[in-house]
């Protein structure tokens, strides 16, 4: 039993599909944890992947170690696998604020209401009347 080349194109174009999104998922996952590592910095909040907080001591890159405090005289020493997620970064303070721009402040709210502007109502104009429509007298 010989396949038709159709048939074929299909399942290839499937494969194909299959190993593109399995590279696609794994570079995003390099990337997320390429931003993990790079936010593991002391003082920032971290949790780790059974639920424990505490706020990042140090840490060793050479041992892939971190000191966690978790309390006041309390301290851990933790895998650096073992962070589950950044909950607050530290904040660099070499980083320029960002510039709001005078119209960018300017612009109101959603929904709220600016002085000096009437009051626009959503009434839809009326249909205009063909002469056969006209009322009669």
């Amino acid at each position: 039993m010989t396949m038709q080349p159709t048939t074929l194109l299909f399942y290839g174009a499937i494969i194909l599909i299959v190993v593109l999104f399995m590279f696609r998922n794994g570079r995003k996952r390099q990337r997320d944890a390429a931003a993990l590592t790079e936010s593991l910095k002391p003082g920032a909040e971290i949790m780790t992947s059974s639920g424990i907080f505490g706020t990042v001591e140090s840490v060793d890159d050479a041992e892939n170690r971190i000191v966690l405090r978790t309390g006041p005289g309390s301290t851990l020493t933790i895998h650096r696998q073992a962070v589950g997620r950044v909950v607050t970064p530290v904040v660099d303070e070499a980083a320029p604020e960002p510039v709001l721009l005078d119209d960018a402040a300017a612009e109101p709210e959603f929904g709220q209401r600016v002085q000096g502007e009437p009051e626009q109502q959503d009434v839809p104009p009326a249909p205009a009347r063909r002469a056969s429509e006209q009322p009669r007298d």
